[in-house]
């Protein structure tokens, strides 16, 4: 399916009315969310069940800014903070709960934290639209949850000053308890219940940076305990009683549709319980085969003897859309920069570069799935989402009800990547196609539609191929006069409700980020867009995956022609106008002792800088050729994320990003399609880093007080450049010109 053309138009217009600026975040109003609501039937409680003995707040208040539905004090103090985000793997969980509680005074080790649902309360107070995307948890909800912090302990400060009769100036906080003359002492437990009852108040003091206790120390996350224990519960652990589990048998081609049926073997295998035909995304239509268990679904779905009708759709194949690519980065396309690049033809040296990207699976741990409990009426729903609301929309229109009569439970998610944040909602409706055939066909029970990991690299939604084409010419000085790009790929964005304000001029804004900045560069970028059968999507770090690995490997390769020392090169080419990265960039270049330590024999130092989402991040790594084979020993980052609110997390998702972008460049990490069909299916197939390939990974972090930007993806860029530049130096020829990398 795609998204309903209505929606999406409301959906531009409240998103694009209340996108921050460079000044800050622009919430969105209560008018607006109702709008859109109107639009596609939605419409939810104002809060959570049991919030309502909240005071009374202030008429400028939204429900994000209200603490009822973010704060549960327990009698025993135990408090319990709601995120407006998934967490799935990241670590909001944590942080969130950090900028809270450290505005509120609590108890650290009293602090738990749970998971908001498609409530209106738990929108991104930036974009006015749930979501956990983009980098942006921390960043834009830094003086939310600060704020939301502050009102609580406010509420509470006046509980205890109407209790003791006393004026709320003469009463402070300590970690849990607020405290007052003559001794005075009272639990946040004890408080509680009066303290929601007062006002909330609409301005609060936030607490100056130098007095922060918890905000900007190392903390362990609060799932650690579940996780390193295997308690922790996921999406894929839903249990509900009488439940069925459902696999569905998926065309081999995009959007293919069912010819013939022979599902005679599958039904005579114990336990399964119906099988039934669905719509599915794209046009397409599968067979779901419903069962007691994971087990009997999946060997009846290997009984099934299907016959597809790919008539009507195009068999996408790798190695012809690469040489179709390739000729289209040829010729110029649609502009996106277009500085005079005439001296070009003149200059006395040049060089010529093509790069190709292949399609990148996101490959989570944990496999899509999607539990729903349909009774006709009303349903409920359980899976990690990254777009609660938006799939609530979905899950409504599949099941030809009102948003208010679906209700999201949002689980903990094992990886994402991504692909839990899809404008289509395509595994959620699925669900929800298969909750409903399942009671057509008499079975009333909840189902949980599950995916396996072959259907999981096999289900679409890639990071799309792209091909790179560069002309370079510098002048006797080693200075660059002259810079002609063009880019090929696919429109991660075209058809979705994005497209509007995210796509300029024919130009998708999210596949030439990165190119040109932070280097002062007489550039001519132009992209083309082809149409391609294949389903696209954001892949952790989004354009800057290839675009970070062609501005700094190309840059590498002037600078060894010219003779220039890399790192000089880029300082020089930022001209002093930009600090955040050149604070990155000397960080890593002082920690890894670059140019200072002698590297063992076979090393070489690989540099490279970038920033996404807000972050700078600059890598220095060591890494050989062994006996032909890449190896990547150690790398040094340089974090630039303005206030790092907990280092342990952001140390934990650098060292991430870096493996993930090692996966990359690793042979085997690349989804093919032959004739319409794509050719991996599991990790023996698709490669991904096993232990021995995990380079030690410092990080360190350039202090700031401002405030926080994003960290979950930008990571990931700059390693793959760093790691070919260094394996360049090794072998004495250009950096690869392809991902994953191929040594003779």
């Amino acid at each position: 399916m795609h998204f309903d053309p209505a929606i999406a138009a409301d959906l531009h217009k409240v998103i694009t009315r209340h996108r921050p600026d460079a000044a800050g975040a622009a919430p969105l109003e209560r008018r607006a969310f109702l709008k859109l609501g109107a639009a596609s039937g939605f419409a939810l409680g104002l809060f959570p069940a049991g919030a309502a003995a909240q005071g009374a707040a202030p008429a400028g208040l939204k429900p994000h800014e209200q603490p009822a539905a973010f704060v549960r004090i327990e009698r025993d103090g135990t408090t319990t903070v709601t995120i407006n985000r998934l967490d799935f793997g990241q670590g909001v969980q944590t942080g969130l709960p950090m900028l809270l509680a450290e505005e509120l005074d609590a108890d650290w080790s009293q602090v738990r934290s749970v998971h908001g649902d498609a409530n209106q309360a738990y929108i991104d107070p930036a974009f006015g639209m749930h979501l956990t995307g983009g980098s942006n948890s921390i960043k834009n909800s830094y003086l939310q949850y600060r704020e939301l912090g502050a009102r609580t302990r406010a509420m509470l400060v006046a509980a205890a000053a109407e209790q003791w009769k006393l004026d709320p100036a003469d009463l402070r906080t300590v970690p849990g308890a607020v405290v007052g003359p003559a001794g005075r002492r009272a639990s946040y437990g004890e408080l509680a219940e009066a303290a929601m009852r007062q006002p909330v108040p609409q301005k609060v003091v936030l607490k100056d940076p130098k007095d922060f206790r918890l905000i900007g120390k190392p903390t362990g996350r609060l799932d650690a305990r579940a996780k390193s224990t295997g308690q922790q519960s996921y999406g894929i652990d839903v249990r509900l009683p009488g439940m069925l589990t459902a696999v569905v048998a998926r065309p081999p081609v995009f959007g293919a549709r069912l010819k013939a049926v022979d599902d005679g073997a599958a039904r005579a295998v114990k336990g399964v319980r119906a099988i039934v035909r669905v719509p599915l995304d794209r046009g397409g239509e599968g067979l779901a085969v419903i069962a007691d268990g994971y087990w009997p679904a999946k060997q009846a779905r290997e009984a099934l003897k299907l016959e597809w009708d790919t008539s009507g759709v195009q068999r996408a194949d790798s190695a012809q859309l690469v040489a179709q690519y390739r000729e289209l980065a040829r010729q110029p396309g649609r502009p996106h920069f277009n500085a005079d690049v005439s001296r070009l033809a003149g200059a006395p040296h040049k060089l010529s570069a093509e790069f190709t990207f292949p399609y990148l699976a996101h490959a989570p741990m944990e496999p899509l799935n999607c539990t729903v409990s349909w009774d006709g009426s009303k349903a409920e729903l359980w899976m990690g989402t990254q777009m609660p609301g938006l799939d609530a929309m979905a899950a409504a229109r599949t099941l030809g009800v009102a948003p208010a009569a679906i209700k999201v439970n949002t689980q903990m998610a094992g990886g994402g990547f991504g692909r839990r944040a899809i404008p289509t909602s395509d595994y959620v409706v699925e669900a929800c196609q298969v909750a409903k055939a399942a009671r057509a066909a008499g079975v009333g029970a909840p189902v949980r539609t599950l995916w396996s990991r072959e259907d999981d690299i096999k289900g679409g939604y890639y990071r799309p191929l792209h091909v790179h084409r560069a002309e370079i010419g510098w002048d006797a000085q080693g200075n660059i006069v002259g810079w002609d790009h063009v880019i090929v790929g696919q429109s991660i964005l075209k058809g979705s409700p994005f497209e509007d304000f995210l796509v300029k001029d024919g130009v998708d804004g999210t596949m030439v980020e990165g190119m040109k900045e932070p280097y002062d560069l007489p550039m001519r970028l132009t992209v083309h867009h082809p149409t391609v059968n294949v389903p696209v999507l954001w892949w952790r770090s989004v354009g800057s995956t290839h675009t970070a690995y062609v501005m700094e490997t190309l840059l590498d390769e002037v600078a060894r022609a010219t003779r220039q020392d890399p790192v000089a090169m880029r300082l020089k080419l930022m001209g002093g106008k930009h600090p955040r990265h050149e604070a990155a960039l000397k960080l890593a270049v002082d920690k890894s002792g670059y140019g200072k330590r002698k590297l063992a024999p076979g090393r070489q130092w690989g540099v490279a800088v970038h920033e996404s989402f807000g972050t700078v991040v600059a890598y220095v790594v060591e890494a050989s050729l062994d006996k032909g084979t890449p190896r990547l020993h150690q790398a040094t980052a340089g974090v630039h994320c303005n206030l790092a609110v907990n280092p342990l997390s952001i140390e934990t998702q650098i060292q991430g990003a870096a493996l993930m972008g090692l996966a990359t460049c690793m042979p085997g990490n690349a989804i093919t399609l032959k004739d319409g069909v794509v050719e991996q299916s599991n990790f023996g197939e698709y490669t991904v880093p096993r232990m021995p390939d995990m380079p030690r990974v410092a990080v360190h972090i350039v202090p700031s007080a401002e405030p926080p930007t994003g960290i979950g993806e930008p990571g990931l860029p700059p390693l793959a450049p760093a790691f070919a530049n260094a394996l360049s130096r090794a072998s004495g020829k250009p950096a690869p010109r392809e991902l994953p990398f191929r040594f003779a």
